[in-house]
């Protein structure tokens, strides 16, 4: 895959028959045109989940348009629809075999396979501190699918937003970290990212799901 086409924070604003947006995704199976995605509309919002990539879509209905729930692909207005967001997956395996599918996730998380545009780049956005002096970043980071919490609060700085580990560590939501101006949201998982104390142990996690988004101010 091409440096331009593993920056998939070029996509945003595309309609689902942009062929800008089907080339980015024929990248993603070596050229190959990908199947039609499993479909989820709402009348606020139409997911495209393609399980075998890793990646989820999630288009914006535009122009008074209000999908009924349940369309199927071929039933959708695409010009009517804007990419607004979207879910890269990473599916670490198990250390322990034995915990293989019990690792929190939902069942639907468990359907997607590992974004296979790996190291993914990202561009970075220009930082200040709460003193509006300039914070020193690069202006890019490329994460692995073993980039861990603090590799990448470490690249990225301290997150504008973050949440989740509370709770018992079974069913509990993993910790999640947000830079609004990056326009970026990265959820981590495993065992290390639930549960009391997940804070703390967090700095080892590694990320299970990076969402994209337009970036905006926090």
């Amino acid at each position: 895959m091409s440096s331009s086409s593993n920056q998939p924070q070029s996509l945003m604003g595309l309609s689902p028959s942009s062929p800008k947006l089907s080339e980015y995704l024929a990248g993603l199976s070596d050229g190959k045109a990908v199947a039609d995605p499993e479909v989820k509309s709402y009348p606020d919002a139409v997911y495209f989940n393609y399980y075998t990539v890793g990646l989820s879509l999630l288009f914006s209905p535009q122009k008074g348009y209000k999908p009924k729930v349940g369309l199927k692909y071929t039933d959708l207005e695409m010009q009517r629809l804007v990419l607004d967001s979207l879910d890269v997956y990473n599916v670490p395996k198990p250390v322990d075999p034995a915990k293989a599918g019990k690792t929190g996730s939902s069942r639907s998380e468990i359907a997607f396979t590992t974004f296979p545009a790996t190291p993914l780049t990202l561009t970075l956005a220009s930082a200040q501190d709460k003193d509006g002096k300039d914070v020193s970043r690069p202006e890019s980071i490329s994460i692995s699918t073993t980039s861990t919490g603090q590799e990448l609060v470490g690249i990225l700085g301290e997150p504008d937003r973050k949440g989740g580990g509370a709770g018992p560590s079974s069913g509990s939501i993993g910790i999640w970290c947000e830079w609004s101006k990056d326009g970026l949201m990265i959820e981590f998982g495993g065992d290390d990212a639930r549960g009391p104390g997940a804070w703390e142990r967090g700095k080892d996690a590694v990320w299970k799901v990076i969402t994209l988004f337009q970036p905006k101010n926090p």
